[in-house]
């Protein structure tokens, strides 16, 4: 078994709840590595514990129902989202450790924060770590986990301790463990975590819309679209790419060539993989790492000038949409020529690294690895790390910040972003984003 990460449970005994809680009650423990995501203060005992006495079977249930979505649902800002990925809703009558689980379809973010002292509570937990991991880890270590749990009510029923019907964590992992097996029933369960969805509750009608326009479109980027904006479908994005975009020529967008870009590994953080990927473009197109002229912009992704100007009624969505081989559309939300110019960069850093065969490239507010990629290599594309660095000369104050936006016309926020991802600057002042923390000294990576 990996030990990128493990759920470990040592039984211990319970004379009273229901049977198969009773059957596994154990003290429980996460480890990253090294590292202890359960790690706790006991006040009844003066001791610091790494596993702490909770129910396995509710965990494992807890689990097993959010499967899905723990999986492939990207962060959301709503309290459905927070019931799906937050350990402390298990509920049950205990104390549950404060860990999120947030995953960007290519890594799983365990985000441990300690939980505030309670009268009455002597158990308070004081782990303060945010372990990244692949989602394959992710994976096996709740499968692993899961199986330990179903083995040890299979193992209780043996003895006699408990009755022969199906637990309901064993029924809903029996389920789940089956669509994982069958690719048409993984696809719409994906579709609809993606959508934020609980198994069963999301409109059939969306789910079978989303699969119809992934045979067209691709299955990856219509991900992403539900991810971010599922009222969209194919004849919607043709009808936005007529009204609200301009002609643009896929052929002529740029291409890495053999040698320009090793593919690196989705282990790696979107953020960092994106900035190769951008410098890897500069030296490949030897653009230097001056600011970049609107028409060369233009002519690397394929389309006219035009498509800068600022716009009073802009494209629900930024995105390029293949019609041909040789043409197409390419459609932006920002209205502003910065905005536009970091939304046409994000959609040249998607055609670049996007799994083949799409013939759509979204550029989405989701959370996504896809997402987090494209918003990297635009911001390092546009104003290059070690010339801002330059031109700042160790002055991050507001004016210099505003000046060095001006220069390579690109927004503050994409220069402020540059400054966190490089820890040059906190990241109080911006949305977190812990796969871009990943070099903290309190995050661990695998």
């Amino acid at each position: 078994m990996s030990r990128d990460l493990s759920i470990e449970a040592d039984w211990e005994r319970l004379e009273s709840t229901l049977p198969e809680e009773r059957a596994c009650f154990a003290a429980i423990g996460i480890l990253h590595h090294e590292v202890w995501l359960t790690e706790a203060e006991d006040l009844f005992v003066n001791r610091v514990r790494h596993k702490v006495h909770l129910s396995a079977y509710k965990l494992a249930e807890w689990l097993a129902w959010n499967w899905w979505r723990l999986r492939w649902e990207p962060r959301r800002h709503s309290t459905d989202w927070a019931m799906a990925h937050r350990m402390t809703t298990i509920g049950g009558g205990y104390v549950w450790p404060n860990v999120t689980v947030v995953s960007d379809g290519q890594r799983v973010i365990l985000n441990a924060q300690p939980t505030r002292p309670t009268p009455g509570e002597p158990l308070r937990y004081i782990a303060s770590v945010a372990a990244v991991v692949r989602a394959s880890a992710f994976e096996d270590a709740v499968d692993t986990f899961i199986g330990q749990i179903c083995g040890q009510l299979s193992e209780e029923r043996h003895l006699g301790r408990l009755a022969h019907a199906s637990t309901n964590l064993e029924t809903i992992w029996s389920e789940t463990l089956a669509e994982r097996a069958d690719p048409d029933s993984a696809r719409r369960r994906k579709f609809e975590a993606l959508l934020g969805f609980d198994p069963d509750e999301a409109d059939p009608k969306a789910i079978e819309r989303l699969v119809q326009d992934s045979i067209v479109l691709g299955e990856h980027p219509m991900a992403e679209l539900a991810a971010d904006d599922p009222g969209l479908r194919l004849s919607e994005l043709q009808d936005l790419a007529q009204r609200s975009g301009v002609r643009a020529n896929p052929k002529d967008a740029v291409r890495f060539s053999a040698e320009a870009f090793p593919t690196l590994s989705v282990e790696v953080a979107a953020w960092r993989r994106g900035a190769e990927a951008a410098e890897a473009l500069r030296r490949q197109e030897h653009l230097g790492i001056g600011p970049l002229s609107n028409k060369r912009l233009c002519q690397l992704a394929g389309v006219g000038a035009k498509v800068l100007a600022p716009s009073s009624t802009p494209s629900t969505l930024s995105f390029a949409l293949d019609e041909f081989e040789n043409g197409g559309h390419v459609a932006l939300r920002a209205k502003r020529e910065t905005g536009r110019r970091f939304d046409l960069a994000r959609l040249i850093g998607d055609r670049l690294t996007a799994e083949p065969g799409g013939r759509l490239f979204p550029a989405t507010r989701a959370y996504t690895y896809r997402q987090k990629l494209q918003r990297s290599f635009a911001a390092e594309f546009l104003c290059p790390f070690h010339a801002l660095v330059e031109f700042l000369e160790g002055d991050f104050s507001e004016e210099a910040i505003d000046d060095a936006a001006s220069h390579f016309n690109v927004s503050q926020l994409a220069v402020r972003t540059l400054l966190v991802n490089h820890q040059l600057l906190d990241r109080d002042d911006l949305e977190e984003d812990l796969d871009v923390a990943h070099e903290d000294p309190k995050t661990v990576v695998a």
